[in-house]
């Protein structure tokens, strides 16, 4: 951990915009397990016009890796809500790709909490969640989160999260797996006894060649919501969203053009 001091309220929790068009509506993503708002760079040439890309930088990675590490999974959940409040002015989506998908999840959840008491807010259209076991479902393997760090390295080099190149860089791989190890802890932690619909539209995101989070495991998305639920089984393995950006954001795409058709 690099800090001590809290989040200060004027840092922005959205990485670098990106806005083809006129605004109609904002895509919110959120990172897998030690990623930054860079991961979703690769999606700028393939969005449609109008739909702003929105990726959440979270603490203590990329730009903000002097900031400390969240100390729990609720902590951080509060503070990406209070963080991401702002953005829930224009009709806005929701996207989490693995340890994101559980984010967005509770985020959702606590979007709806707060309407219910009566707080002026807009919930999301739709909540997409992509690479991740439904959260009643048990993980399936050992956790890694808590081995040491060859394990944990060999683990993300075998599910395709770590390249090659970044090993000859060892103050970044330290800090890198910092993050990685956080936001891993809270993953494989987080288990509730029996699905809690959210309000909102879910659909769920799988990769065919996925071993880290089977299509099994993400197919059980669908008791997660009272409203409509679909699923789209895309190419790729655990990192779909990157190895096959273009074939991601079209069937991402697919579904805002559905949400905003309501």
């Amino acid at each position: 951990m690099r800090a001590s001091n809290p989040t200060p309220a004027t840092v922005s929790w959205i990485g670098s915009r990106h806005t083809p068009g006129p605004l109609r509506s904002r895509l919110i993503c959120l990172p897998h397990a030690g990623g930054g708002a860079g991961t979703f760079r690769s999606w700028q040439p393939h969005l449609p016009d109008g739909v702003e890309l929105a990726p959440v930088e979270l603490p203590g990675r990329g730009s903000r890796i002097d900031e400390p590490l969240p100390q729990s999974f609720d902590t951080l959940v509060d503070a990406l809500f209070d963080g991401l409040r702002g953005e829930f002015t224009v009709p806005y989506a929701l996207f989490g790709h693995s340890f994101g998908a559980l984010l967005g999840y509770e985020l959702t959840r606590r979007i709806e909490r707060e309407i219910e008491r009566g707080a002026d807010l807009r919930p999301p259209s739709v909540l997409l969640v992509s690479g991740s076991r439904a959260p009643h479902v048990p993980l399936d393997r050992e956790p890694v989160a808590d081995g040491d760090e060859a394990r944990l390295v060999a683990w993300l080099r075998s599910s395709g999260g770590l390249p090659d190149e970044l090993l000859d860089f060892p103050d970044f791989l330290r800090d890198l797996l910092r993050a990685v190890r956080s936001d891993m802890a809270f993953a494989e932690g987080y288990r509730i006894p029996r699905p809690a619909a959210v309000g909102c539209p879910l659909v769920a995101f799988a990769g065919a060649e996925d071993a880290v989070s089977p299509v099994a495991h993400v197919a059980p998305w669908n008791l997660y919501t009272t409203a409509e639920h679909r699923m789209h089984v895309l190419p790729g393995g655990h990192h779909f969203p990157q190895s096959h950006a273009q074939a991601t954001v079209t069937a991402v795409a697919e579904e805002l053009a559905a949400s905003s058709a309501r």
